[in-house]
């Protein structure tokens, strides 16, 4: 009954005429950015976060989580229309997606990544409701040394499942980490990484890491793709709906897909990649038409449609209950909840529990807007998808600017976030991921002082990390999901060798 009460407390607070409109203008600035190639949530979220500091934390965070909603629901537009997943989960969405949108049934395709969306993301908000508070309670008992190994878990997942190269996630990883050190230490009081620079001694604004790589670098990469010429955009024919037969063929999947995306998304280390790839095999495997697999397969979108927003909505529990984030998205939004003061962990429902229950009753109410702004107006934002590219990179760079300077008050802070961005263009046009470098430098000074503190109570002994049994259980998984998808790989390239060779 608490957990019923503290809901209905929050609902009060979310349907207040504020808080309603800042979820409406979340949700749609997320659809809209999600629609845009190449622009995510994490982008958006970081280049509108110097700019809602005329907000309280309440309303801030119930627009950035309508601005997470409305990214999740938009980025299957381009995934289907354009055949271009707006990040690593959206990938088999496009596999029948786009080939449905080929054959005019694009209207059907969007019809049920949508509806799909909708029963996940309720289905998820629900757990999240009454599996916060209990996770909470759990994470109360979580020691230095589990808590340390759960963040290298986390690190190593999202590092070894993003990008095709684990080195490079490694390395992405470890930037990040160095990034998180600069500034005096806690501990000793010396500066550390400040090259006797002052402006440095506070450490890097995350605000500026966070709009440097993501805005600033998207812009120039999108500047670099001018002469490449604009993706071709398969126009939405008839009515955007589904028929009987599929219906029929929907529900199914969208129920399996959300068993699927909401337990893993939950993990410390879950995320939505592994997901909705085991959704769409799973799809292919149980389909009657598994000859349309590939050609235009409803079951195709509408089960990773729904992996994904459920696994989205399941990284939610790790960062409201322990502060780690799976995912770039997640991490930014953590950068969001430290800008105003709120550390998510063990301890939020009780010491910001108006804050997190008005957060999660706006979650209930943006998938419902959600859900009645995307089908109608679904033909509106295919129409974003024409704005010229030359006039879309201008445009993030002088929000970026302005979103900087009103962070930091600092020309050398603006110069600071544009080396971010060149560093994220360069990352971007060779392969290096960005989530586990913005994890890094987040999650790094936590990680540090779990460390530290893991070690005060063994008096230095560091075998505490491997003789806790719970401890050394989490590290053996991290190592596992650091050489498993190497193994992997080598193991497919192979395959792929032989077949070459054979057919040679």
């Amino acid at each position: 009954m608490d957990v019923l009460n503290d809901l209905l407390a929050g609902f009060a607070n979310a349907l207040l005429l504020r808080n309603l409109l800042l979820a409406l203008a979340g949700v749609t600035i997320g659809t809209l950015v999600g629609v845009l190639p190449g622009l995510g949530p994490a982008t958006t979220v970081a280049l509108l976060l110097p700019l809602t500091f005329v907000f309280d934390p309440i309303g801030a965070l119930v627009l950035f989580a309508g601005i997470y909603y409305g990214g999740m629901y938009g980025g299957s537009t381009t995934a289907i229309l354009l055949n271009v997943p707006g990040e690593s989960a959206s990938v088999p969405t496009t596999l029948d997606g786009h080939p449905m949108a080929k054959k005019g049934r694009g209207g059907a395709a969007l019809a049920t990544a949508a509806i799909g969306s909708f029963v996940a993301g309720t289905i998820s908000t629900v757990a999240i409701t009454f599996l916060g508070p209990a996770m909470a309670e759990v994470g109360k008992a979580i020691q230095p040394a589990e808590y340390f190994a759960i963040m290298v878990l986390a690190f190593v997942t999202v590092t070894s499942l993003v990008g095709s190269s684990v080195l490079r996630g490694l390395a992405s990883l470890f930037l990040g980490l160095a990034v998180g050190l600069v500034g005096i230490d806690a501990l000793t009081g010396q500066p550390r990484y400040t090259f006797a620079t002052p402006q440095l001694y506070e450490g890097i604004d995350l605000v500026l890491l966070a709009v440097g790589l993501f805005a600033i670098g998207e812009a120039l990469y999108t500047s670099g793709r001018l002469r490449s010429g604009a993706e071709e955009v398969v126009p939405v024919r008839g009515r955007v709906w589904m028929d009987r037969s599929e219906w029929k063929r929907s529900w199914k999947p969208w129920l399996r897909g959300t068993a699927i995306g909401l337990p893993i998304g939950s993990l410390p280390a879950g995320g939505a990649e592994i997901p909705t790839f085991l959704s769409y095999a799973l799809e292919r495997r149980l389909s009657r038409h598994k000859d349309e697999f590939g050609k235009g397969a409803i079951e195709g979108v509408a089960g990773p449609e729904a992996a994904n927003n459920a696994a989205f909505s399941g990284v939610l529990v790790p960062l409201l209950t322990l502060g780690i984030p799976t995912s770039a998205t997640a991490a930014v939004l953590l950068m969001a909840f430290q800008v105003y003061n709120v550390q998510p962990g063990p301890t939020l429902f009780e010491e910001q529990s108006a804050l997190v229950w008005t957060l999660i009753a706006s979650l209930y109410i943006g998938n419902v807007m959600l859900l009645v702004l995307n089908l109608p107006m679904v033909k509106l934002w295919v129409k974003l998808l024409s704005i010229p590219r030359e006039i879309l990179a201008p445009a993030i760079l002088i929000v970026a600017v302005l979103g900087m300077y009103a962070a930091v008050q600092s020309v050398f802070g603006v110069v600071l976030g544009f080396a971010f961005g060149a560093l994220g263009f360069l990352m971007r046009r060779t392969g290096y991921p960005l989530g586990p470098m913005v994890l890094g430098a987040i999650l790094g000074p936590l990680l540090e002082s779990q460390f530290r503190l893991a070690m005060a109570f063994s008096e230095g002994d560091p075998s505490i990390f491997v003789t806790r049994p719970v401890s050394a259980a989490i590290l053996a998984v991290a190592l596992v999901m650091l050489v498993l998808p190497t193994l992997v790989r080598r193991r497919a390239k192979g395959e792929a060798r032989a077949r070459h060779t054979v057919g040679d």
